[in-house]
């Protein structure tokens, strides 16, 4: 109800019902790139367009697909999903992949893919996700600032979790900007062994520079994750560069829903 009165998203009778699917994961998404170019593998779908991943309902299937790409080609990642969106198409359930969710991101969840029934524009995921993940943190930051005031100690945490993230996003937006900026250099010669190593130099900052920055743990993961362009590129769908969204929402003085009918305007832009 806040999401659709307050943030100006679209009504929908999602989340009223409820589906014990049994397993850990809704479904599992299969990303792949060029061993040697951030460059995602897309797939085509009708309606939606292209995708830089492709879902499965089982992961053997996911496995399957991913090991379609020969891996001295590409690099690949398969995650489990706790949640997705049918766009509008149809009524999404909560999920049980869903309960492991802390109540304040079980409320990021829910408005980030309400955002994606309100606006999906076909071929631009980047888009989707990133505008979604924008939505999500700013409308929980203010779902809890109505329900629990200034002093609510869920908004304290949402705070922490949100600087942390924004430190993130700077680091991967900077840090993909040079591998990119790495793998076109001319004149270099392209090897594995120098391609994992460029990558463990990217842990190192990270461990170095941007952990004693971290004000939770939400991150830790990145350290202990082997990386490869796929998995960089999975992040960087949600969490590249989030501060052109704010940016245009202080322009507009901070107007949830006439920035919601901005980002729809832009449905036919090239």
């Amino acid at each position: 109800n806040f999401a659709e009165k307050e943030l100006g998203l679209t009504p929908t009778k999602n989340y009223t019902t409820y589906v014990d699917l049994k397993r850990p994961y809704v479904s599992w998404i299969v990303h792949a790139s060029p061993t040697f170019a951030l460059k995602h593998h897309l797939w085509h779908f009708p309606f939606v367009g292209d995708l830089p991943y492709k879902g499965f309902f089982s992961e053997r299937e996911a496995i399957e697909e991913a090991a379609a790409f020969p891996n001295n080609q590409f690099d690949t990642y398969i995650r489990g999903v706790t949640a997705y969106s049918t766009l509008g198409w149809f009524e999404d359930p909560l999920l049980n992949t869903m309960m492991n969710y802390s109540d304040h991101d079980l409320v990021n969840l829910i408005i980030h893919e309400t955002t994606h029934s309100t606006l999906y524009i076909k071929s631009q995921a980047d888009f989707n996700e990133q505008l979604a993940t924008f939505v999500g943190n700013l409308g929980t930051h203010l779902y809890y600032l109505k329900e629990e005031g200034n002093n609510s100690f869920t908004l304290q945490t949402i705070e922490k979790e949100q600087h942390d993230e924004q430190i993130f996003s700077h680091f991967l937006t900077q840090e993909m900007d040079l591998l990119e900026e790495w793998y076109l250099k001319e004149n270099q010669e392209k090897s594995l062994q120098k391609k994992e190593n460029r990558l463990e130099e990217i842990k190192f900052r990270f461990k170095s520079q941007i952990v004693p920055q971290l004000q939770t743990r939400s991150y830790t993961y990145f350290d202990h994750q082997k990386l490869n362009n796929a998995f960089l590129l999975s992040l960087k769908t949600y969490v590249y560069d989030l501060s052109i969204f704010q940016q245009v929402f202080e322009k507009l003085q901070k107007d949830f829903p006439r920035f919601i009918k901005l980002c729809k305007s832009l449905e036919k832009e090239k």
